[in-house]
C-alpha cells in the first residue's frame, strides 16, 4: 500500500487529502519508486490553488528522489535498486511509492544523498537553464534576482557567481539578507524597506542590469521594469507573487527595448540529449560544492498542506522537503 496525496477541487491547502492506494505492478515502460524525499515546490501551490489549471482529481508535486523496487515489460534504463530522482512531467510525487514513466528517472550520482536530490533536481535544473540558455549570462555581467534566499534564488546566486557574474539580490527580511549575502550575492536589496528599482540604478551608476531574473511575478514586475537596462532581458519564470497579466507591449519600447520571456523548464529540458546534459552539469557542481543546498525545512509526508502554507506566506528559506 502507498500514501498518495490527491485534489478533487481546487483551493487552499485544505484540499489536499491522502488515500491509501494498492499500486499494481508497473506497466510497460514503467518502474515503481518508493520515495525517500519529495521536493516541495512553487508550482505545487499553483496546481493545487488552480492558478495552473490540472485535469481533476489529480495528485501533487513533480520532484521526488527514491529507490526503484520493480521495472515493468521494456524498461531497460533503470533497475531494481537504483536510487533515482525525478522533477516531472508527471505529476503524483507527493506519495510514499509510486508507478512512474521510467524515462522520466534520472541516475543520483553517488555521494548525493536522496534528501539533496529532491531539494536540487528540479530546482536546479531551472537555475542550469536560466543562466546558461535562455538569458545566456555572460561573465562580468550583472544580474538581479528576486527572492534571492529562496530555494530556486539561492541555486541562482550560486551559479551566477560560479560563472563570473555580479549580482544584485532581493529579499525579504534580515535572515535572508543575511543569507543571499553568504552565498555570494554582491548586493542586497530588502524590498520592503528600499526601493528595488532606485538601489539597483544608484548601484550600476544609473544604466540598470541586463538581466532580470525574476521568480516572484505580479508584486516585482514594475520593479524589473524600472532596473532594467536598455535592451535588457526580463525573465519572468515564476509567479510567487501573482501572475504577470495585462501587459503592453509598448511598456517595453518606454523601458528601454526590453526583451520579456516567460521560459519554463520543460520547454529547455525537451529532448533526451538536453534533459543529460543539464542534470549532468547540475549534480557536478553539487558534487564539487560548487551549489551548496540548503534544506530548510523537513515535513511529514502528510504535513503537506501545512508546508503548502509556510512556503505560500513566504516563512521558509531555501529547499523544503517532505518525508515519508
Amino acid at each position: 500500500m502507498a500514501r498518495q496525496a490527491v485534489i478533487r477541487t481546487t483551493g487552499g491547502p485544505e484540499v489536499i487529502a491522502w488515500v491509501e492506494v494498492d499500486l499494481p505492478p508497473p506497466g510497460p515502460g514503467e518502474a515503481r519508486v518508493r520515495h525517500e524525499a519529495v521536493g516541495l515546490n512553487f508550482i505545487d501551490t499553483y496546481h493545487r490553488s488552480g492558478l495552473y489549471p490540472v485535469p481533476l482529481p489529480s495528485g501533487l508535486g513533480s520532484e521526488a528522489a527514491g529507490v526503484v523496487e520493480a521495472v515493468g515489460e521494456g524498461v531497460t534504463a533503470v533497475a531494481v535498486g537504483d536510487r533515482v530522482t525525478t522533477y516531472g512531467p508527471a505529476l503524483g510525487a507527493y506519495a510514499s511509492a509510486r508507478n512512474v514513466a521510467a524515462d522520466a528517472l534520472l541516475a543520483i550520482p553517488d555521494g548525493i544523498g536522496f534528501d539533496v536530490a529532491a531539494a536540487v533536481t528540479l530546482k536546479g535544473c531551472t537555475a542550469e537553464y536560466l543562466i546558461e540558455r535562455c538569458a545566456r549570462v555572460q561573465p562580468g555581467q550583472t544580474v538581479l534576482v528576486h527572492a534571492a534566499a529562496g530555494a530556486t534564488g539561492q541555486l541562482i546566486v550560486q551559479w551566477l557567481k560560479h560563472i563570473g557574474a555580479t549580482v544584485i539580490g532581493t529579499v525579504g527580511s534580515p535572515d535572508k539578507a543575511e543569507r543571499a549575502r553568504a552565498i555570494g550575492a554582491d548586493h542586497v536589496i530588502e524590498y520592503k524597506h528600499e526601493d528595488i528599482a532606485a538601489r539597483v540604478r544608484e548601484i550600476t551608476g544609473g544604466e540598470g542590469v541586463p538581466v532580470v531574473l525574476d521568480g516572484v511575478g505580479g508584486l516585482t514586475w514594475e520593479a524589473s521594469l524600472k532596473s532594467a537596462a536598455r535592451r535588457g532581458m526580463i525573465v519572468s519564470f515564476g509567479n510567487a507573487g501573482g501572475p504577470v497579466t495585462g501587459v503592453n507591449l509598448g511598456t517595453l519600447s518606454q523601458h528601454g527595448s526590453l526583451f520579456v520571456t516567460r521560459p519554463t523548464l520543460y520547454h529547455y529540458y525537451a529532448t533526451p540529449e538536453e534533459r543529460t546534459a543539464g542534470v549532468a552539469q547540475v549534480f557536478d557542481l553539487v558534487a564539487r560544492g560548487v551549489l551548496q543546498v540548503e534544506i530548510g525545512r523537513r515535513y511529514a509526508l502528510e504535513d503537506a498542506a501545512e508546508a503548502h502554507r509556510a512556503i505560500a506566506a513566504g516563512e521558509t528559506m531555501g529547499a523544503t522537503l517532505l518525508i515519508p
